[in-house]
């Protein structure tokens, strides 16, 4: 039990639904969407495409999507990849010779054909119970009323708005200036698309009068994109991948997403004894960042379009951990791990939402940076994603970019199993970290004994190629007995992601938690 003498949070507890998310908003239409009879998956939709409009410097309809999900009465759990591919044109021979080494983040050359609407569209139409055009009203009330500002959003806005150009800095500014907390944020050309994507389908996006704005935007300034790459975008259902970890399964959606790195990554912990550490001690601080540079090292090998992995059973192979974890000294650091040639990034969101038949949705939706490429289409204000930056230019790598291809995404849904039953949908984001993220949320519950809102409120660290990263929630001692052992503590500006998560306990009883990070919450009926 947390003290209550302190600031934080309670969990949140319910027994018929819940969903947990990065904004009010979005959480309180989730819960509407259950009472209304929906399932997890209509609230989960529902609640994503709203998110666009009240963080739009995350997430919006020109991005892309993953999804692990339980069907009531069938066994596992089932992914769906809805990841866009770069255009038939693309090439990073042309790159290269250009004088490019990676591949240009606000240029469209890094947008790839944003898959995320025909996943909605998929999703409701196989697993949803409402119909889209139900999902879609709120979120198109909300665009064109708009959305007061939330303070988070305000603190990334200034940032991220950097990247902004042309269109963008008119749909998606005051005359060039960020909007503050409070500021309400319209956008009624998506207003009008999701409309139409509600009487019409997945159709009405990548075909028509939608699809030639987004091209407009992108050619004008030298991208190759073409109608036949936008009709040809198409989600699909994959198998997810899992490892154990002690009496519990990590379960993360396959590559192209890096959810095999958080599993790598807790094979690798499994040789050390963490629980008889102090949870936010140096000792475990020092183990995870070590294992975290191989871990990621190995992700950077082998994690790319799943067409092009080859490696991935060795990659989560038990001998692969073992020989990682041999490598690990308790006393010294290891070198940094190389910088990525492809970018990574710090903006996504999450929603996870379970039902009253406890179907359990864990859904993460991103536009890559903030505010994804900058470039928005000049009559519907779409903002188009930046994954395509996701890509390597080193020739023969596994994610080279290459036409048709998909980049390796950083953002991954994740769920718990324990006894062969889904125990907890959850979700870390922040970009590189949420491998980590991942990995350090299972062990806190799982080593440590913690309620899932206190798994969620502990304090970060991230070991990255520029040092370790450490959350100012760590005592001054922590950080000196780190730099006394070799690495190199960064206090980050900017906190370390945001999670939200539901525990589904044995008993039927929904309990939330959801990261004062960001500005969501929790709510179950």
């Amino acid at each position: 039990m947390r003290d209550f003498h302190l600031p934080g949070r309670s969990g949140t507890y319910a027994t018929n639904g819940m969903c947990a998310t990065s904004h009010p908003l979005a959480a309180k239409t989730a819960i509407d969407i259950l009472e209304r009879g929906g399932n997890a998956m209509d609230a989960a939709i529902a609640g994503a495409v709203l998110l666009g409009f009240c963080e739009p410097q995350m997430t919006g309809i020109g991005g892309d999507c993953f999804a692990l999900f339980t069907t009531p009465g069938e066994p596992g759990i089932r992914a769906l990849n809805g990841s866009g591919r770069a255009p038939a044109a693309a090439s990073a021979e042309a790159l290269r010779a250009a004088g490019h080494a990676s591949v240009p983040l606000h240029s469209p050359h890094a947008v790839t054909i944003p898959c995320a609407i025909d996943a909605f569209c998929r999703l409701s139409a196989d697993h949803g119970r409402l119909g889209l055009d139900a999902l879609l009203a709120p979120a198109i009330r909300y665009a064109e009323e708009g959305v007061p500002v939330a303070p988070r959003v305000a603190f990334d806005w200034p940032r991220a708005g950097a990247a902004l150009q042309g269109h963008g800095i008119t749909h998606f500014s005051r005359s060039g200036a960020p909007l503050k907390t409070g500021d309400i944020f319209r956008a009624p050309g998506q207003a009008e698309v999701l409309r139409r994507i509600a009487r019409h389908g997945r159709t009405a996006f990548y075909e028509g009068e939608v699809a030639e704005d987004m091209i407009a935007a992108l050619t004008a300034l030298g991208g190759v994109h073409d109608a036949a790459d936008f009709a040809a975008a198409e989600s699909n259902y994959t198998d997810p991948v899992s490892g154990d970890y002690k009496a519990a399964t990590l379960v993360e959606h396959p590559p192209n997403g890096q959810g095999a790195t958080a599993i790598l990554l807790l094979n690798i912990l499994s040789h050390f004894d963490l629980a008889a550490m102090d949870p936010m001690g140096a000792e475990r601080l020092h183990i995870e960042a070590e294992a975290t540079k191989l871990a990621y090292d190995a992700r950077n090998r082998f994690i790319a379009d799943p067409d092009h992995v080859t490696r991935l059973d060795h990659m989560l192979s038990p001998e692969t951990a073992a020989q990682l974890a041999a490598l690990i000294d308790p006393a010294r650091v290891m070198p940094a791990t190389a910088p990525l040639a492809e970018a990574v990034h710090r903006d996504t969101i999450y929603i996870t939402a379970v039902d009253r038949d406890r179907m359990a949705v864990s859904f993460i939706y991103s536009i890559f940076h903030g505010f994804g490429s900058g470039i928005a289409s000049e009559r519907f204000g779409i903002l188009l994603q930046n994954r395509g930056a996701g890509f390597t230019l080193e020739a023969g790598h596994p994610n080279e970019l290459a036409p048709g291809k998909r980049p390796m995404h950083t953002i991954i849904p994740g769920m718990l199993a324990e006894k062969g039953r889904v125990t907890m949908p959850f979700g870390v984001m922040g970009g590189a970290y949420q491998s980590t993220g991942h990995a350090r949320l299972v062990s806190n519950i799982v080593d440590f004994g913690m309620d899932v809102q206190a798994a969620i409120d502990a304090p970060r660290a991230f070991a990255d190629p520029s040092g370790l990263r450490l959350e100012r929630g760590f005592a001054p001692e922590v950080a000196q007995a780190l730099a006394d052992l070799g690495h190199s503590v960064i206090v980050p500006p900017e906190p370390l992601g945001g999670a939200q998560a539901i525990r589904i306990h044995e008993s039927g009883l929904l309990e939330g938690g959801s990261d004062g990070r960001k500005d969501g919450c929790a709510l179950g009926y």
